[in-house]
C-alpha cells in the first residue's frame, strides 16, 4: 500500500491541514465542542451540570460521527508520527506531545538494493523508502532484517545507519 493511501496518512494529512491556521499558537487550544463539555465542570448546580454533560456528550458524538471531531490515542499516534516520519509535512507538533524520541527512527530492512550511482535505496519493513544522497562504502550489505537507525540532523536532514554501519546522509523518497 502506498502512503498516500494509507488511512492514517490521511488522517494525518488532514489535521495537518486543519492546523494551519493555529500553527503561530505553541499550544493548540481544545476544539470547541470539547471546551464546551469541559465547561460543564464549572457549573455548581448538580442538575445544570448534568444537563450541560448530556449535550456537550451528544455535541461531541455527534462531531465524531460526522467527522469534524476526529481523536487519537497514544499509540495511533505514535503510527501516525512513524509513518511520517522523514516526510516535509506542515505542522505535525500534535503527534509528538509528551513522547521523546521523535527525531528518531528505527526499523527493519525489508528490501536493500543499490541504484546504478552506488547509492543504497532501503524499502523498509513498514513499506517506507530511504535513499542514500551520498554514497557511502559499507563494509557489510545491507539485507532483509538488518537494522536502519534514522536520525534526523540539526539542519533538516536525515542520517541512515544500517547494522550499525553509519552509511550517511539519507532522504525519504515514499
Amino acid at each position: 500500500m502506498r502512503l498516500t493511501q494509507s488511512p492514517v496518512f490521511a488522517v494525518v494529512a488532514m489535521a495537518a491541514l486543519a492546523a494551519l491556521p493555529a500553527a503561530a499558537a505553541k499550544e493548540a487550544a481544545s476544539p470547541k465542542v470539547i471546551q464546551s463539555l469541559l465547561d460543564c465542570r464549572k457549573l455548581g448546580d448538580n442538575t445544570e451540570r448534568l444537563a450541560c454533560y448530556d449535550r456537550a456528550a451528544a455535541e461531541v458524538q455527534s462531531a465524531t460521527t460526522s467527522g469534524d471531531l476526529v481523536s487519537i490515542d497514544r499509540e495511533q499516534r505514535r503510527a501516525a508520527r512513524r509513518q511520517a516520519f522523514g516526510f516535509t509535512l506542515p505542522t505535525l507538533g500534535f503527534l509528538d506531545r509528551g513522547e521523546k524520541g521523535a527525531d528518531r527512527l528505527t526499523a527493519q530492512v525489508a528490501e536493500a538494493t543499490q541504484d546504478p550511482y552506488g547509492k543504497w535505496v532501503i524499502r523498509l519493513d513498514d513499506g517506507a523508502v530511504w535513499v542514500q544522497t551520498e554514497p557511502e562504502g559499507l563494509a557489510r550489505r545491507p539485507r532483509k532484517g538488518s537494522t536502519v537507525v534514522l536520525s534526523r540532523g540539526a539542519l533538516g536532514g536525515y542520517f541512515m545507519t544500517i547494522d550499525g554501519q553509519g552509511a550517511g546522509k539519507a532522504k525519504r523518497e515514499s
